[in-house]
């Protein structure tokens, strides 16, 4: 957003320097990030001054040339040549300088030397209006008034104002500010001085009946307001216009064009002028548009309306898109001489919907689209209507339409000093807070000794909270003036305990400490890769067939990973990536977080001394089980995977909710992502585990000064029985001395039955308060024996 430093100026009286404002206006939110200087005239006429002739003669040496003797208010005049067929003794003159840079209406620029013409000695040059760039004749010289005084500038003559040019990154939630006034107003509460706004109360309105507004869509167009105006002269705009709008990169266009262009710089408000000859029926009708009616915009573009497009009609077609863009047909041209000013407020959902369906971004939708001030259309009018008379003549022909059934109040709400203190982080005096409210135009409705009750005018769209008035107070205090403390006076903090990333970055830390890389996919991808489409998030405008969905799983966005990896000749994957998963669902939409490990190819870089040792599942398991254990999740049951995404796995069941599955891709998944080879692949739903370690309390215990004792078991089991079970009965039957349980070996062949299998366990048992004798470890062991036979139908070898 480009702001004008002198249209500033003409709100409020300060005598800040360019630069000083800029730094002013970036402490209170509005970040200039280039202030550059604009010249009426290239050049601005610098080291140009008014000069005298004082005499005028002959040049000795060429019929067409004059030697001059110019008085500029030196110590001695200037022996000049010139050739100008007007030059007299007695002429005001314009005099460039030697060392002057001279900037002419066509060409490049030129520096003014000093010379000898013809064997005569020239100090400068006599200038004509081209050769300085006031304009375009090659006449003769410039001739000044008798008025002029010898020696001043030639730009303060001419009443050249140089201008400065604010580009200013303004924030989203700052379309109060997306004009001059908004500028302004942010300045006067900061200088807590008011600012000035222009009297409309010349404007007189009509008595013709004028245009007629049918307002058949208040949703869209909450406030709609217009007058007619007859009698105008399409033309060129005058100078101070044309110069404002430039100021600030605005190309002029025509006087009725102009002024609309410079409301919605000045004011915010958005304006449309049409021509009201045009209008067909004589009536302004604001509608919704028909299903693919067609449309074509001022651009000779047709268009396809949506249904959802609210437009600006007469009784017979689309005119314009409300507050995105106009028509082709109903515009201002140079044959116009009645015209229906348009001035709106139309709903932000609407016009944001509008501009993104067509591809449109205008002056006018970036405003609505935030949000403009529902009691600025009116006054708007009113100021556009009287510079159309300025500037184009005509009178006004009707009276104002005001279509306004439900006017826009203000947000009321309590602000307590004693929380404006606490979240600035400084004891701000009452008085203060109160007196930048007031400065920020925020009313008060009630005031008690710790809080006051607030009325925010509806242009500050987003200042609806207490937390919203306290950003504004301390934007306006000025951040720079919160001291920074050894001590943290107070702080807020509502994050829920454990902090969720916090957790990430532990777990994240202790993957790559583990060999393991991050990687970050797309959340966009296949259909062919969902699970199940009827709980698909598809895309109404996708990219490409390649990017139509939102994923339903981490798995191929891992896969993809591997394939270009392996295509590349970096075949060894150990990665993970912190992602979620999209669904469709009876209430709506529904995300989940969730945490994927993947591993393929090698387990460590290819060594001589290593050879090629490949990952399997169990290198997977590992990783997965060293999370579990880090963030102390306990009280999980282990069944086998199920589902489309493995040719075998693990589930580890948090209740009746899987917290990770993990297992080998199968075939068919590697075959879809193009995929060689075996890849080992695990998901954590971490919604679940960040919900899992919530009541998770930490406790130290000393490490025991007895000694721990194994003892070794062989067993022989049938094939469906897993050590998991064995081991949840050998919890079960010694819960507190036993202290771990470990397989060290398998062994299935034929020297075993069929349908056998034997697994060697072993058994760490351990007192914490004295050293265990052998009765009791001989007791422990034969329980084992005992409930393994019973529960599970094991031999013991």
């Amino acid at each position: 957003m480009n702001i004008s430093y002198n249209w500033l100026k003409n709100y409020i009286d300060t005598d800040k320097t360019p630069e000083e404002l800029s730094l002013i206006l970036t402490d209170i939110g509005l970040e200039v990030e280039a202030l550059d200087k604009v010249q009426q005239i290239p050049g601005g006429l610098e080291g140009l001054v008014v000069g005298e002739v004082k005499s005028c003669e002959q040049h000795p040496n060429a019929d067409k040339l004059k030697v001059t003797t110019v008085d500029i208010g030196g110590e001695a005049p200037l022996s000049i040549v010139c050739g100008a067929p007007n030059v007299r003794t007695g002429l005001k003159v314009i005099v460039a300088q030697v060392g002057t840079t001279c900037h002419p209406t066509a060409g490049e620029p030129f520096k003014i030397t000093k010379s000898k013409i013809r064997g005569e000695v020239s100090e400068g040059m006599l200038c004509g209006e081209d050769e300085i760039g006031l304009g375009t004749s090659h006449a003769g010289l410039v001739e000044l008034a008798d008025s002029a005084v010898v020696g001043s500038l030639v730009k303060d003559y001419f009443e050249i104002k140089d201008d400065f040019r604010y580009e200013i990154g303004l924030t989203p939630n700052r379309a109060d500010a997306a004009s001059h006034l908004g500028v302004a107003r942010d300045l006067a509460a900061y200088f807590r001085k008011p600012y000035t706004l222009s009297d409309v109360s010349a404007f007189a309105e009509g008595r013709d009946k004028g245009v007629q507004v049918d307002v058949q869509e208040p949703v869209g167009a909450p406030r709609y307001a217009g007058v007619t105006i007859s009698g105008v002269q399409v033309a060129e705009s005058p100078d101070w216009l044309k110069e404002k709008l430039m100021a600030i990169g605005v190309r002029p266009i025509n006087n009725i064009v102009d002024v609309t262009n410079y409301i919605l710089h000045d004011l915010g408000q958005p304006l449309h002028a049409f021509d009201a000859d045009k209008i067909a029926g004589g009536q302004v009708v604001v509608r919704l548009a028909a299903e693919n009616e067609p449309f074509v915009t001022l651009d000779g573009v047709e268009r396809t309306l949506s249904a959802e497009d609210l437009v600006i009609a007469d009784q017979e077609k689309p005119m314009c898109i409300a507050g995105v863009f106009g028509g082709s047909v109903s515009g201002v041209t140079n044959e116009t001489t009645k015209i229906f000013l348009e001035s709106a407020y139309f709903n932000a959902v609407y016009v944001r919907k509008t501009a993104k369906r067509h591809g449109l971004k205008t002056d006018s939708s970036f405003r609505f689209e935030r949000g403009t001030d529902p009691n600025m259309p009116v006054y708007a009018l009113k100021k556009a209507a009287l510079l159309i008379q300025e500037v184009a003549g005509g009178e006004i022909a009707s009276s104002v339409t005001d279509v306004y059934p439900e006017p826009v109040s203000p947000f009321t709400f309590p602000v307590n000093y004693k929380r404006v203190q606490a979240l600035i982080g400084k004891d701000i005096p009452a008085s203060e807070i109160k007196s930048i409210i007031l400065a920020l135009g925020i009313g008060i409705l009630e005031e008690k000794e710790d809080e006051i009750v607030v009325s925010v005018p509806p242009y500050k769209v987003d200042v609806t909270r207490e937390v919203d008035v306290i950003e504004e107070v301390l934007r306006i205090y000025g951040y720079n003036n919160i001291e920074l403390k050894p001590q943290i006076k107070s702080s807020l903090n509502t994050t829920e305990k454990p902090d969720k990333e916090v957790v990430l970055n532990q777990i994240a830390d202790l993957l790559i400490g583990n060999g393991y890389r991050e990687i970050l996919n797309n959340s966009l991808t296949k259909l062919m890769y969902v699970e199940d489409e009827a709980t698909a998030v598809r895309l109404l405008n996708p990219l490409s067939s390649d990017l139509d969905t939102m994923r339903q799983n981490l798995l191929f966005s891992a896969l993809t990973t591997v394939s270009y990896n392996q295509k590349r000749k970096h075949p060894d994957a150990k990665y993970f990536e912190y992602g979620k998963a999209y669904f469709k669902n009876e209430e709506g939409y529904a995300e989940r977080q969730h945490l994927a490990l993947t591993i393929a190819g090698n387990q460590v870089d290819e060594h001589w001394s290593l050879g090629n040792k490949r990952t399997n599942f169990y290198h997977l398991k590992a990783a997965v089980d060293t999370i579990v254990r880090r963030l102390n999740i306990a009280g999980l049951q282990t069944v086998e995977a199920g589902g489309p995404y493995f040719d075998y796995g693990l589930t580890y069941m948090k209740g009746q909710k899987p917290l990770v599955t993990f297992g080998s891709v199968a075939v068919e998944n590697l075959q879809k992502a193009d995929v060689d080879g075996k890849v080992f692949f695990a998901t954590f739903d971490w919604d679940l585990v960040t919900k899992a370690i919530r009541k998770n309390v930490i406790k130290y215990r000393e490490v025991s000064k007895y000694p721990a004792v194994r003892r070794d078991l062989a067993l022989l089991v049938d094939d469906a029985v897993t050590f998991e079970q064995l081991k949840q009965v050998a919890v079960k039957s010694e819960r507190k001395l036993l202290k771990d349980i470990n397989i060290f070996d398998v062994y299935k062949g034929d020297k075993l039955p069929a349908g056998k299998k034997s697994y060697a366990l072993s058994f760490v048992l351990q007192d914490e308060e004295k050293t265990l004798n052998d009765k009791q470890i001989d007791s422990i062991i034969k329980k084992l024996m005992l409930n393994f036979e019973k529960e599970t139908g094991a031999t013991i070898r």
